[in-house]
């Protein structure tokens, strides 16, 4: 009889530690903030990966809570590679009030891969400021050293509303001019940003 309650209590604690150990790494995952891109085409809700990235996310969150991605929009999209805006408006101009460039966090450890956000710059490292883009597939080429030996900084990941996303990459595009390729012909909104958590 004893043998049995002890084989019994094994198997139940066998069973139950995987379960304990997941629920006590979620806090640490509960921890990221949590946004919510309101887009003309729907609703994309990204983690962001504070510790990885800590410049990266709270710039993007102080522009979030400053309201400054609304009117802003999605004005670079090229299928099979990614999603670019947050920094100009549907005419095509920047949009006034962006912060000061911040460092280039792409040596964090985190990939540039199939729904992540990384931030956009120029071909100067430390040039981002509001604008960021999404990975629409895995882009092992803009992961440090690549593509010039700095790389694009990963600071989120959608959670929810990839759909959303590949909508986006279906919206017929035109080529303005030299510089403004591969932009929807219907502008796709950033409504709001809004911070969840």
């Amino acid at each position: 009889m004893f043998k049995k309650v002890l084989v019994i209590l094994t198997l139940v604690l066998l069973c139950a530690t995987p379960l304990l150990a997941k629920d006590a790494a979620a806090p640490a995952a509960a921890k990221n903030p949590l946004v919510e891109i309101e887009t003309s085409m729907g609703i994309i809700t990204a983690e962001l990966f504070a510790k990885e990235a800590p410049l990266s996310v709270k710039n993007f969150l102080e522009y979030a809570k400053s309201g400054y991605y609304s009117g802003t929009v999605f004005h670079r999209i090229i299928p099979g590679f990614m999603i670019q805006g947050g920094g100009l408006t549907a005419e095509l101009q920047p949009k006034p009030g962006s912060n000061p460039p911040i460092k280039n966090e792409a040596g964090n450890g985190l990939k540039n891969d199939r729904g992540t956000l990384s931030m956009a710059r120029t071909g100067d490292p430390d040039s981002a400021t509001s604008q960021f883009f999404i990975n629409l597939v895995d882009n092992g080429n803009l992961n440090r050293p690549n593509p010039d030996g700095h790389g694009y900084a990963v600071f989120g990941k959608v959670v929810k509303g990839i759909a959303v996303v590949d909508m986006i990459v279906a919206t017929p595009q035109e080529r303005k001019n030299s510089v403004f390729q591969n932009v929807p012909k219907t502008p796709v909104v950033i409504k709001s940003v809004k911070v969840l958590k």
